[in-house]
């Protein structure tokens, strides 16, 4: 009964770094800012590094199981 909620958790945490990880590209190929505001290397760093902590919990959650 424990494995459900570990793959729930795992599968959220994937698609959201993957996801993340996608929209950070893209904005960045484009020259478009991804954060408002703040230096372009900067926000483009932060938000890349969320997402690989993302996909890393992620794929360790789903190791879990």
């Amino acid at each position: 009964m424990e494995s459900g909620p570990a793959i729930f958790a795992g599968l959220v945490f994937a698609l959201f770094g993957a996801g993340l990880l996608v929209w950070t590209m893209t904005r960045v190929r484009h020259g478009r800012p991804v954060a408002l505001g703040v230096s372009p290397v900067a926000s483009a760093t932060v938000a890349g590094v969320a997402a690989v902590v993302a996909l890393a919990l992620g794929a360790w959650c789903l190791i879990q199981v």
